[in-house]
């Protein structure tokens, strides 16, 4: 079998409180997602899913495990080395609008990389349209504001941003919890798309509370509970026949 995309081994995080005990947010969880496929991690509010992607994305140092990204280890990564990284790996926030700079249209958001890369104004020019257009947008969406679109339009804008590299992982981190239901199924036809077009190697870790959206989403499901993996597998076959007790009450609460 091919390396995995992602590979993360007794990830822990543990934050020191003074005056107070300390909190370990993170307790060795451990998972991999291979090329091509989505994977859910799915867990109430607190459980921690915030604290692994943040450990994940090096936005925060992990106090004990590593992580690897198509083959390479980048737990304690830095400065040059990490934005290199940067270019395999994106991601997708639940407020797009937020991760916009209000001052500068959604055509310059989604151009900047393709700018920092050596593309000329035409060419970035060009390249914006087409990711656009892959996302369900118009080019004219390129002169507009996050403040003069939908929030759906506004998290499309966002996915095409998060593409213009290429990455080969796509984390979405609670990208569809702030849509309606009706746009909610948009991006997710919209995510099957890219993942499933022809030479896609695209892996998506897809970070959710909702298990029902997870099942229609996902290859697997890894199931987070204060801070600790508590099953892991198949969706369909997870939701059919569950493990553990606080998954059995998560699929209870859908059912």
């Amino acid at each position: 079998m091919d390396q995995p995309a992602l590979k993360v081994s007794h990830l822990t995080k543990v934050f020191t409180r003074k005056g107070q005990p300390d909190f370990t947010a993170v307790d060795h969880v451990s998972f991999s997602i291979q090329a091509g496929e989505c994977a859910g991690l799915i867990g109430e509010s607190g459980s921690g899913k915030t604290t692994v992607v943040n450990m994940i994305t090096r936005l925060l140092d992990p106090t004990g495990g590593s992580i690897v990204l198509n083959g390479e280890d980048i737990t304690r990564m830095r400065g040059k080395e990490l934005r290199k990284v940067y270019a395999r790996m994106q991601m997708v926030f639940q407020t797009p609008a937020e991760s916009f700079d209000p001052r500068c249209t959604l055509g310059d958001g989604i151009g900047e990389s393709l700018r920092n890369n050596g593309r000329s104004r035409r060419e970035t020019r060009d390249e914006v349209a087409r990711l656009m257009e892959v996302c369900g947008l118009s080019a004219d969406f390129a002169s507009r504001y996050p403040h003069q679109v939908s929030g759906g339009e506004c998290q499309r804008a966002a996915i095409a941003r998060a593409l213009a590299i290429k990455p080969r992982l796509l984390i979405c981190d609670e990208a569809t919890s702030s849509l309606d239901v009706t746009i909610q199924k948009e991006i997710i036809a919209l995510l099957n798309k890219l993942r499933r077009e022809k030479d896609s190697d695209l892996s998506i870790l897809f970070i959710c509370h909702d298990i029902a959206l997870v099942q229609q989403f996902c290859n697997r499901v890894l199931v987070l509970y204060k801070g600790k993996i508590v099953e892991q597998g198949e969706v369909d076959a997870v939701i059919r026949n569950p493990q553990d007790p606080y998954t059995r009450r998560l699929i209870d609460s859908i059912l």
